[in-house]
């Protein structure tokens, strides 16, 4: 009888070696080393893959050119924001793999997909939770579908056997971290079998045309857990992020061969489960009956998604001689890079200042247009003077105090408009030098543009 053969290989350089080491002696690194699979176990005969090996008379090359372009048919599921993240829906045959933080919300938002595919035939599998919770969950949801069905099994031979059974049209795995092979003889969860498993549900969406979604678990380096070649091997790759602290999640696209990786879906964490929020502006924008000074409104852009979020700043009088820098869902030092302009630029002395930044509803931004918004809030705190509500700002700062021009400035300036916003102050390199283009600008939209190139033009404009 056969036996599986192993080898520990460094991740970092490819050094071999016969049992695990904590040091690599070739490249000298630390904890590198991992199992990999050198021969399989082909000797059980109940030890099967979804689909033997053709023979070599059925394989066949092509010509490109004999190959038809047809446009492929998509699933669309009720979830918009789901359909958006996908580049408009299942495609057939598609895996696709979503990681996030425990309990940020991917089992329910999968299990509610599964629930709202009507006349689809959908096969939840369940390695981490009993029926009984699932049905818990569903309960909650208060959703019921007669084509969707439940197996809680770990081993990928007696799901595969259930799979032809059932037949389903759309199958997901939750999670691919708890799933074993029996090929492989290591734990659920290691290496070889994240890697083993994740190929056969690969072969199996291949050939069956079925699409196949994956949950993941991720490392506490907010890596997806496993061997790099898991996020290689699946088409799209999908992260759940947001704080459990807060009710919105962000489902953002990591890779995708079939769309744009630079969308994303919002969703509100609800006692129903995930609601879908078709216009997050008007929820990241806070609603006050006072004017407070500090607040400033940013057209931000997520992804391809054009967003309005409030920046709140308060600066004070340093207590304890060393002034605070304090940030939440913005960069640090990109902080301090203002800070500085203002100093150098505008004679503002944030020296003995304790500065505090943050950005409303959770969210963390990373667009460098946010700039201008940021710098409009400090200003205001430090000269303790509300914003007009009705202005939104959309630039970038640089450090000689100019404003930048920033990309996609008709969907920031749409968005404004729609959003009921009277004017919004933009960078004067956005439009040109050209008068006709400016001329232009103005007459196509109701919102009044404003247009500056110095950190000094817009002082005078917003405080004198």
């Amino acid at each position: 009888m056969s036996k599986i053969k192993t080898s520990f290989f460094c991740q970092n350089c490819g050094y071999e070696s016969a049992k695990w080491l904590g040091k690599c002696p070739a490249c000298n690194e630390w904890n590198t080393f991992v199992e990999e699979i050198i021969t399989k176990d082909k000797s059980n005969p109940q030890k099967q893959s979804w689909k033997e090996q053709p023979s070599a008379g059925e394989m066949k090359t092509i010509s490109l050119s004999e190959v038809k372009s047809t446009e492929e048919k998509r699933l669309l599921t009720q979830d918009a924001e789901l359909n958006r993240v996908l580049g408009g829906g299942i495609v057939p045959g598609s895996i696709v793999l979503i990681a996030g933080e425990p309990g940020i919300g991917k089992s329910t938002l999968f299990l509610q997909l599964g629930l709202h595919l009507k006349n689809v035939t959908t096969l939840y599998v369940s390695g981490e939770e009993s029926e009984q919770q699932i049905k818990m969950r569903a309960d909650r949801l208060q959703m019921t579908n007669e084509d969707f069905y439940l197996l809680t099994e770990t081993s990928t031979n007696i799901i595969f056997q259930e799979i032809k059974k059932l037949k389903p049209k759309v199958v997901i795995i939750d999670s691919i971290q708890t799933l074993q092979t029996p090929y492989i003889e290591s734990g659920p969860g290691s290496i070889s079998q994240i890697r083993e498993t994740a190929a056969e549900l690969q072969r199996f969406a291949k050939e069956t045309n079925t699409p196949v979604f994956l949950i993941g678990h991720i490392t506490k380096d907010g890596n997806i857990a496993g061997p790099k070649i898991l996020e290689h091997m699946v088409d799209t790759v999908l992260q759940f992020e947001g704080d459990r602290h807060y009710a919105y999640r962000i489902l953002r696209t990591m890779k995708n061969r079939f769309g744009s990786t630079s969308e994303l879906g919002i969703y509100e964490m609800n006692e129903t489960g995930m609601r879908p929020v078709n216009n997050p502006s008007e929820i990241l924008i806070t609603q006050k009956e006072d004017q407070l000074s500090g607040i400033a409104i940013a057209a931000t852009m997520e992804g391809m998604r054009p967003l309005l979020i409030e920046v709140q700043a308060l600066v004070t009088q340093s207590v304890y001689g060393t002034p605070q820098r304090t940030v939440s869902g913005f960069d640090l030092r990109r902080l301090q890079l203002l800070l500085a302009v203002l100093e150098k630029r505008g004679g503002f002395h944030f020296g003995m200042k304790d500065v505090f930044l943050n950005i409303a509803g959770g969210l963390k931004v990373e667009d460098p247009s946010i700039d201008l918004a940021v710098l409009c809030a400090l200003l205001s705190s430090y000269e303790d003077v509300p914003l007009n509500p009705h202005i939104c700002f959309a630039g970038e700062v640089g450090l000689s105090g100019e404003i930048r021009a920033v990309n996609r400035i008709d969907q920031r300036i749409a968005e404004a408009e729609k959003l009921g916003f009277e004017k919004i102050i933009i960078s004067k390199y956005n439009i040109g030098q050209s008068k006709e283009n400016e001329k232009k600008l103005l007459q196509k939209y109701n919102i009044e543009v404003i247009t500056m190139s110095k950190v000094e033009e817009l002082y005078q404009y917003l405080f004198q």
